[in-house]
């Protein structure tokens, strides 16, 4: 159960439903999709304002710019918690900041972007930050 009432939480879900995103609600679901081969976005959204303010817009704004995935994934921090923290243990020990937006290959971390790269951004900036980092991973990849 989550820290905030789901009909709180839902528009923000939507916002990235709307967008192609599976939600991924429990360990095994995260574990279950990140085991699939191929290129995954995953989002861990939020309720903070600088989720509502760029993070999901920034997201959906890389997307439409052609950026092309096998995965969209995300998983709500303070929401469905142990799907979250499952998630997490993907990104190599990094710091856990809501938001965060990883690119994995294969289930293996090729980049992850953190709340501090969020904060006093505009969506456009945001999407700029997540099309680099999509570029560096295909060039690792």
């Amino acid at each position: 159960m989550g820290n905030y009432p789901e009909d709180l939480v839902a528009p923000m879900r939507d916002e990235l439903s709307a967008a192609g995103f599976r939600h991924l609600l429990s360990p095994g679901e995260v574990d279950a999709a990140l085991a699939r081969p191929g290129l995954s976005l995953l989002v861990v959204n939020s309720v903070c304002g600088c989720a509502a303010a760029s993070a999901r817009p920034g997201v959906r704004e890389a997307l439409g710019r052609g950026l092309k995935f096998d995965q969209l994934l995300t998983v709500f921090a303070g929401m469905e918690k142990d799907a979250t923290q499952q998630a997490r243990e993907y990104f190599e020990g990094a710091m856990a900041t809501s938001p965060q937006v990883a690119i994995l290959k294969d289930g293996q971390l090729l980049r992850l972007l953190q709340r501090s790269e969020f904060l006093d951004r505009g969506p456009e900036e945001i999407a700029d930050r997540i099309e680099a980092a999509y570029r560096g991973a295909l060039a690792e990849a």
